[in-house]
């Protein structure tokens, strides 16, 4: 019933941009805690970014101020917002739901951001 779609991914030069955006549906939106994953070649997934209902954030330390997760609550839209891209931030970038009353989590199908010269 919940459905997360991603967009927003493609390919970048070191030190660019990428907007990553996720539309939710099916779902109480806005009592949710939502979060921004990736999972790199040969690595596990690894959390990035995560945004309470209350708006609360938290960053995994690699990202800490070049990234930034926001959402819109009246959109049903969660974002991330990447500058200043290294290679190393070359992943798979999976849009997350934790549905509080289940704690069951919906994932979306990932978008590839790729940072290369």
């Amino acid at each position: 019933q919940v459905q997360l779609v991603e967009s927003g991914g493609g390919l970048v030069q070191p030190g660019g941009s990428l907007r990553l955006s996720c539309v939710a549906s099916g779902s109480a939106f806005s009592i949710n805690t939502m979060a921004w994953y990736r999972q790199a070649p040969g690595k596990e997934r690894e959390l990035v970014a995560v945004i309470s209902s209350s708006y609360n954030t938290n960053y995994a330390d690699s990202v800490k101020g070049r990234f930034t997760i926001s959402r819109d609550n009246v959109k049903d839209t969660v974002s991330l917002q990447m500058n200043s891209l290294k290679p190393e931030d070359t992943a798979v970038y999976y849009c997350n739901l934790r549905n509080i009353g289940t704690f069951m989590n919906y994932w979306g199908k990932g978008t590839l951001v790729t940072v290369s010269s």
